[in-house]
């Protein structure tokens, strides 16, 4: 079993772009580099980038986040606003859904873990 460095960015980059009616604020784009998949296919670690706009967003999966460049805000659908920026680690849960939205070009690390199929 092999550690996973973030910085290993072997991979290809595989484009990225909100879905055309999630679209709050046009211009989002940008990239995903997965860097892990587990063998059963719920765990994934890579790096992704995006350029601003703002997307609704749905989450089924729980997902750890590193911003390691620009800087983001993330509106739940109650009103509930969270800023982050370059530096910051969190955690979105399952069930989270609002708006993303990129407020300066930004990268950021992730682990996701998708639920159990029942």
């Amino acid at each position: 079993m092999r550690i996973i460095l973030f910085r290993d960015t072997a991979e290809p980059v595989e484009p990225w772009q909100p879905e055309p009616d999630r679209v709050v604020v046009a211009g989002a784009k940008g990239g995903t580099q997965n860097l892990y998949e587990s063998g059963d296919g719920r765990v994934y670690a890579g790096v992704w980038h995006a350029t601003r706009g703002a997307w609704r967003v749905i989450y089924d999966e729980m997902e750890y986040c590193h911003i390691t460049k620009g800087r983001a805000r993330l509106t739940s659908s109650s009103g509930e606003v969270t800023e982050v920026r370059a530096g910051d680690g969190f955690v979105i849960p399952n069930g989270f859904e609002g708006v993303w939205e990129v407020l300066e070009d930004m990268e950021k690390h992730y682990v996701i873990v998708l639920p159990l199929q029942v």
